[in-house]
């Protein structure tokens, strides 16, 4: 079988209209209904645009209708210019007749307040009731420039182009429109989401990956409404095309109320750039770089690597672009002696000697062309950036002339910055004109570049085959929210020590014993138990940072230092904290090993993207130090070594001035499974664990702190989090007649050697039924698409048989879902050694039933017609056959669920 996309209705018809019905056409100059209907007769539609007012009968010399049930022609896209209060009827009267879409540029509901919100509620309701699918409210509208479609009010049309760009802010997309123009740049097409009441970014973004026209995107984002959704879709477009992002409101002030070390450290915009990361997109975070990638995206420019070449004809401009490369944290490219060589052959005594590669003032247009040759011909350059200032003694436009006849033939890109106004402005529209990405300043060059190699990067991360590793972890999911639930009941959101690391210990985490003790008698006999050195803290749910209130003391040596400790402690306490409630003290061993390291990790809870970890330098000084990485989980080792590298930490756990390295892959763990328990674990709305004490061999949580909060009991599983977790609850054995047991369960992106060795081992016509094309083996690309998956839009359920040293991978079932959610796409495909043993009906069932589960109304199959095993199974399970009429080679089996 073979994944056939289809497009849910509504919203192809919103990018796709055939014919357009404009409700709130004017004849009043100046108005929305005026420069809308301007707009989209005077932009090259070729369907039909029904003018709509009950007050006009014609409009702009075009018969105006009353209602858009007087139309009595199908109508494929509503736009509405009407007040805020019509809208909902307006709607309604659209989903009576079959209108699929609507785009709703009408201002006037959630940013009025709570009438508008309720307004807004009302048209969604009935939207949906009609199955009705719309953009907006309060939007500049969309734009398709191939089919010539414009319904917005924004000035200026979009050229056509490759790159498509979608906004919140209207005055983003015609602050993009009128930048545009003039420089060539054309989109594919042009959204503005506004308020996003019906139709949000992931949905767009679903959209956007399988258009033909889109070979990339841009976003500008100012809040996201349903991060799981905006995930699936990034995630979904990031793989396919080059995604960049650009966020309005950057900083927040919401960590000043945070309780947690971790809460006031780590941001929103942190955990945004964690979830862009994690999707695969590229972050932007000016404008001037917004617009510079734009450009870039125009030419269709992609870098195979991040060393950058740089030939210039001023010293000056090649240090500046050298310095910004080095801001963006890329290399310059180092030429080869070969390179170095011809360069001091061809050019004068004094050249730079190495990259950039200043030719010099005097340089001909000949010096200058050879250049950039030989840059592009050096295996150590990924791209070239030539830059040129105007003197005398060259032609600007004869350069261009030469440099865009190299790029034309050239394998690796070529960037060009022309400096300068008056006499490069003919070079520039020459170098725009035939394709070549070029730029007015050195800066916004290799910010363009950046972004690229940013792409080229995440690339190469998706395509990481991850280390295969298994968690050998006993959890007591109930024990944890025993300790969780008695606290809520008691009244109190915050977890005290003891209780924290019981927590932890829930999970598997390694902690430090922290013994409690409510007076100094029972402190001393702690004491004793534990031994000496010891560490005494002050044990109180309301104290945050003990150290603050002279309540942590150190080094420890004998029964007189804990009375006295304890005495001086508990006092200091309730005279600097009268209201906290102190409960004594707790006593844990003290770690002295000099070569320990200390890290801190934490858990925040965003109000978009939700939970987050935090790695960095811990101890005392850590508001101080601020060291962080942020991830968003569920990790898996590959991606806990990652989030463990972004940070100063990473080096902190080296060897050095004599100190052994401490254990990586101990802290490795602890992110797993920290990880883990915040999937599993809804409550938890911010954790510390600081200090981790990280030796040669472990790492325990010497301290931690847990903030928890109430749920709904009613959730799904796993609602809180952005990013669905593996399904752990999908994992059983199955057994075959013959008695082996198989296990069946959900892939994991650490299975991407066992599905490679899979399906390069399928006979050629397992492989064709399958893929219905010859395929020879399976590329990177698809084993990367086929183990890293979205288990909240898709299921893959792989067969495993034990072996010697390792499992086998049998069989593999998958379903993908449609972009509404409604419908879904089966595959099946098993080993053929293992044919006839049941497992693809026992595949097949598994998949129906989690579909089921995830409220998927239907399921559909393509099929080879001479694929007579896999008919003949979904005829058993209910399946309907339906001959596909573009090929009677292929027959669909659906089926209702």
């Amino acid at each position: 079988m073979q994944k056939l996309h289809t497009q849910a209705l509504g919203i192809a018809s919103i990018f796709e209209a055939s014919s357009v019905a404009l409700i709130g056409a004017s004849e009043r100059d100046g108005s929305l209904g005026t420069v809308l209907l301007e707009n989209l007769t005077r932009s090259g539609f070729n369907g039909p645009v029904y003018p709509v007012n009950p007050g006009h009968d014609t409009v702009h010399g075009l018969r105006c209708y009353r209602s858009i049930a007087d139309i009595g022609e199908p109508v494929g896209l509503a736009v509405v210019v009407t007040p805020a209060a019509t809208v909902p009827g307006i709607l309604d009267e659209c989903g009576a007749v079959g209108v699929p879409a609507a785009v709703v540029l009408s201002g006037g509901f959630r940013e009025t307040g709570d009438e508008g919100r309720e307004l807004e509620q009302s048209a969604l309701s009935i939207a949906r009731q009609h199955g009705l699918r719309f953009l907006g409210p309060k939007c500049l509208g969309v734009m398709r420039p191939d089919i010539g479609l414009n319904a917005t009010f924004s000035p200026v049309m979009a050229k056509p182009g490759r790159t498509a760009l979608v906004s919140q802010s209207v005055a983003m997309c015609t602050a993009m429109l009128d930048w545009a123009g003039p420089r060539n740049v054309g989109f594919s097409c042009v959204i503005s989401s506004g308020i996003a009441a019906d139709v949000d970014f992931g949905e767009i973004l679903d959209y956007l990956v399988f258009d033909p026209k889109t070979l990339a995107i841009m976003l500008y984002v100012e809040g996201i409404h349903d991060a799981r959704r905006f995930m699936s879709g990034l995630r979904a477009a990031s793989r396919a095309k080059p995604v960049i992002v650009m966020k309005g409101g950057r900083f927040s002030e919401g960590g000043k109320a945070a309780i947690s070390h971790t809460g006031a450290l780590v941001g929103s915009d942190d955990v945004f750039d964690a979830a862009l990361s994690r999707a695969g997109a590229v972050r932007v975070k000016s404008y001037a770089r917004f617009f510079a990638v734009a450009e870039t995206l125009h030419t269709g420019l992609k870098t195979k690597g991040p060393r950058l070449a740089i030939v210039t004809n001023g010293g000056g401009p090649g240090v500046i672009a050298a310095d910004h490369l080095a801001d963006r944290g890329l290399p310059l490219a180092s030429l080869s002696a070969d390179t170095a060589e011809k360069m001091n052959q061809m050019l004068p005594a004094g050249w730079s000697g190495a990259n950039p590669v200043d030719v010099h003032g005097d340089a001909t247009v000949e010096r200058y062309a050879a250049a950039v040759e030989l840059c592009l011909q050096d295996p150590g350059v990924d791209s070239v950036l030539a830059i040129l200032v105007p003197v005398a003694l060259i032609d600007p436009l004869r350069v261009a002339e030469v440099v865009a006849d190299i790029s034309r033939g050239a394998k690796k890109p070529v960037l060009t910055c022309w400096m300068g106004r008056t006499s490069v402005t003919k070079s520039r529209k020459l170098l725009r004109s035939v394709g070549v990405p070029t730029y007015n300043t050195p800066e916004e060059a290799i910010e363009a570049f950046a972004a690229t190699a940013a792409y080229h990067a995440n690339q190469k991360l998706l395509l990481e085959v991850p280390e295969s590793t298994t968690l050998d972890v006993k959890r007591d999911r109930a024990g944890a929210r025993l300790i969780i639930e008695n606290a809520l009941v008691e009244g109190r959101r915050v977890l005290d020590v003891v209780e924290s690391k019981a927590l932890l210990s829930a999970f598997g985490l390694p902690v430090l014993q922290s013994v409690p003790a409510r007076d100094a008698a029972e402190a001393l006999a702690v004491a004793e138990e534990i031994g000496f050195p010891l560490v005494m803290k002050i044990h109180s749910p309301d104290i945050t940072h003990k150290a603050e209130v002279g309540g942590v003391r150190l080094g420890i040596m004998n029964g007189a230092e804990v009375r006295s400790a304890f005495k001086e402690m508990t006092e200091t306490a309730r005279r600097t904290c009268p209201d906290a409630d102190i409960k004594g003290v707790v006593l844990e061993p003290m770690l002295q090993s000099p070569s320990n390291r200390e890290l801190m990790l934490g858990v925040i809870n965003d109000a978009a993207f939700g939970p987050a970890i935090s790695v960095g330098l811990g101890g005392t000084m850590v508001e101080i130090v601020g060291d962080r990485a942020i991830g968003l989980p569920p990790l898996n080792q590959f991606l806990a070594a990652k989030l463990i590298d972004g940070t100063r930490a990473a080096r902190y756990l080296d060897a050095f001035r004599g100190k052994p390295a401490a254990s990586r892959r101990a802290v490795e763990e602890v992110v797993l499974r920290l990880s883990e328990m915040i999937c599993e674990l809804p409550w938890i709305e911010e954790l510390d664990i600081n200090p981790l004490i990280v030796s040669e061999t472990e790492a325990l949580a010497v301290d931690a702190r847990v903030v928890i909060r109430r749920v709904s009991p009613a959730g799904r599983r796993y609602s809180h989090m952005a990013i669905h977790p593996y399904p752990i609850d999908l994992v059983n054995d199955f057994i075959l007649a013959d008695g082996t047991r198989l296990t069946i369960r959900p892939v994991r992106p650490e299975d991407a050697k066992l599905e490679r060795e899979f399906v390069n081992g399928l006979s050629e016509r397992s492989r064709y039924l399958r893929f219905m094309l010859a395929l020879k083996s399976i590329t990177p690309q698809m084993v990367s698409r086929f183990t890293q998956i979205d288990y909240d839009r898709e299921m893959a359920l792989i067969a495993l048989v034990p072996g010697k040293d390792t499992e086998r991978q049998v069989a593999v079932g998958r379903y993908v879902a449609d972009p509404d959610g409604r419908g879904c796409e089966f595959a099946i495909v098993v080993d053929d050694a293992w044919h006839k043993k049941g497992i693809a009906t026992e595949l097949l069932r598994r998949l129906i039933d989690i579909a089921r589960d995830r409220r998927i109304r239907r399921m559909d199959g393509i099929v080879l017609r001479e694929n007579t095993g896999m008919l003949r199974l979904a005829s058993d399970l209910g399946f309907e056959r339906q001959t596909v009429p573009e090929d009677p080679q292929i027959v669909r089996v659906s089926l209702d669920l």
